[in-house]
């Protein structure tokens, strides 16, 4: 899908259908103004024939007719109310219109989706996020039952000549966003047959080829005994498929400056091993690497982009799987740093694959670490599916973090990470044990992860709410990409 920025009024540009905004009591916007000049008065006097009031998530489609492509008019709801969740929601019904229409390109009037408080490039990438979001679909293994295939192609964006070099600049951004989005979205969709560790390395290693800003290493089985990673080694014993420990090297920002580097979990199945998960939605569990596929999505968008950091992504990637061979719950397993961790829930298997990669980054000697990951179902409990929780130790990290979430709609919500949840996580036997009860256990899996991230400013963002979708619409959401790419450029 091709965005392009113009500086035409609405009427101008060729495409086959034109997008424009109606506030509440039937008024139209500016772009919506200018068309119906061109359309000779025509959205008038259906306004004024009641055809459309403007309410909120209301349109209605104005065929063409001889060189006039059609009209979608959006509605807006009251000026009064136009905030920029109202915005988000016309950008997502404008999308939702256009992708159901067989026409090939649109133009849109920015301006009229532009909420107050926000300028021009936060509409260019509300508008650009919310077509991608709309128009993707996970099609490689339908056979006979095809889906419909999404005709628009082209979509130009139309603004004022003094918004146009921000507008650009937001576009090239946004459409990189949207590339990281997908490459999310679709790693999570991926069945476990067909993604699993070793799958991810070569992933990694295809990106490295494509681009020539980035690097690839892998660590195998074999160089995960010698590194002495006996975490990510005991969670991947129970299956076939051997962990992989994957790092993408993004070198887009001065040689030698310190590097973002992004952590993600990358269970490529979780059957909860030993303590084996309830059957009911098990194969939503293909969505524990949600995390990893979230570092694959940012590092493709700055590749894309070209961004002007430097950023490290790196998954930790194993089957959670049970057999013979599989740790127990009660086994003391030996992590990198060489903290000792006993195993009182092979399910807590998340937490035990980060800990060796977050001591493992410290190679980088990094400006910051987040990790990225689907860790505890509590997640749920406490923020339902609307927001990740964000804890760490660095107070100004994390309001970054909530600062971009709030700016692109992937929210997040801080826990906190008080000293007194450690005591949770006492072990008669070993240093910590795996898990710290039902109570706060978002925070207490957080609490884990900071035992090995004290010699550097680190956050932590569970996603377990937002990275898919279940039921009828289920699928990988791409979340935490926005967000993280947000912070990335703010960084920039």
């Amino acid at each position: 899908m091709q965005f392009s920025v113009t500086t035409s009024t609405l009427d101008k540009p060729r495409a086959g259908i034109r997008a424009a905004g109606i506030a509440h009591k039937r008024k139209p916007a500016a772009g919506a103004a200018a068309l119906d000049v061109a359309r000779d008065g025509e959205i008038t006097a259906l306004l004024k024939a009641g055809e459309m009031d403007g309410d909120a998530g209301s349109r209605l489609l104005l065929p063409g007719s001889g060189s006039k492509g059609s009209a979608l008019l959006i509605g807006l709801g009251a000026k009064k109310d136009f905030d920029a969740g109202a915005a988000r929601k016309a950008a997502q019904a404008l999308a939702a219109a256009l992708v159901e229409r067989p026409a090939t390109s649109a133009a849109i009037a920015v301006a009229d989706f532009q909420p107050r408080g926000k300028d021009i490039a936060w509409v260019v990438h509300t508008l650009v996020a919310a077509i991608s979001d709309a128009a993707y679909r996970f099609t490689p293994f339908k056979g006979k039952e095809k889906t419909t295939p999404v005709q628009l192609d082209k979509i130009q964006l139309c603004v004022e000549r003094k918004d146009a070099e921000a507008a650009k600049k937001a576009c090239t951004e946004a459409a990189a966003i949207a590339t990281g989005v997908n490459r999310a979205k679709d790693l999570g969709n991926t069945p476990p047959n067909v993604c699993y560790p070793e799958s991810l390395a070569e992933t990694a290693r295809e990106m490295a080829k494509q681009y020539n800003q980035l690097k690839a290493t892998v660590l195998d089985e074999k160089d995960l005994e010698k590194l002495g990673a006996g975490a990510i080694l005991a969670v991947g014993k129970g299956s076939e498929r051997p962990p992989r420990l994957i790092a993408m090297e993004y070198a887009g920002g001065k040689k030698g400056a310190a590097p973002v580097v992004l952590v993600g979990k990358g269970i490529t199945f979780d059957t909860g091993g030993i303590s084996l998960k309830p059957g009911a939605e098990m194969d939503e569990m293909k969505y524990d690497m949600c995390g990893a596929a979230s570092v694959f999505g940012v590092i493709e968008a700055c590749c894309e982009l070209g961004l002007p950091v430097n950023v490290v992504g790196v998954v930790t990637s194993a089957e959670n799987m049970p057999d013979g061979r599989a740790t127990r719950p009660g086994d003391i397993v030996t992590t990198l740093s060489g903290q000792t961790v006993e195993i009182l829930n092979t399910d807590a298997e998340g937490r035990l694959v980060l800990a060796d990669a977050l001591t493992w980054v410290e190679r980088y000697k990094p400006k910051v670490v987040i990790d990225i990951a689907t860790l505890t179902g509590a997640c749920i409990i406490a923020l339902g599916h609307q927001g990740a929780a964000i804890l760490g130790n660095k107070e100004p990290l994390i309001k970054r973090l909530l600062a971009a979430g709030e700016e692109t709609g992937d929210r997040g919500w801080q826990l906190p990470l008080w000293p007194e949840y450690q005591e949770q996580l006492k072990s008669n036997f070993a240093d910590m044990a795996n898990i710290g009860g039902r109570p706060a256990g978002t925070i207490t899996a957080a609490c884990f992860l900071s035992r090995y991230t004290e010699d550097y400013t680190w956050a932590h963002v569970d996603i377990a709410g937002v990275a898919w979708k279940s039921g009828k619409e289920k699928g990988a959401t791409g979340r935490p990409v926005p967000m993280l790419m947000r912070y990335l450029l703010d960084q920039a």
